[in-house]
């Protein structure tokens, strides 16, 4: 599947029809958080994170790779690990989202982005 910019809402229905394609119950997401857009769909983060360099201008330090898990609820339908989020220059030394004020904003950013 082609990656999928996402500016406006979708449904988690589509969402969930896009990890049947892909990897079954999960789909890699990128969130650009100052742009508040995501890309998704990709088989790697890193492919999702340039598509949004390259097409939105999103800026590195403003880019984070998630999981989406469309069959869940709660804390389980985002999960902070990527290989992208590894940014020392921006203060991120893991996979996963340090910064619970950045983790915050993804999440509204996605709730927004993705509708039931």
């Amino acid at each position: 599947m082609a990656i999928k910019i996402v500016k406006t809402p979708i449904k988690k229905s589509e969402l969930a029809e896009i990890a049947k394609e892909e990897f079954g119950d999960i789909v890699k997401a990128v969130v650009d958080t100052e742009q508040e857009i995501m890309a998704i769909g990709g088989e790697l983060h890193a492919d999702e994170e340039v598509l949004l360099t390259e097409k939105e201008s999103s800026k590195r330090e403003n880019t984070w790779g998630i999981n989406i898990y469309p069959k869940k609820a709660g804390e389980d339908f985002i999960e902070f690990d990527s290989m992208v989020n590894l940014k020392p220059n921006f203060g991120n030394r893991l996979r996963g989202v340090e910064n619970s004020e950045v983790q915050n904003k993804i999440r509204g950013i996605v709730k927004k982005l993705i509708i039931e």
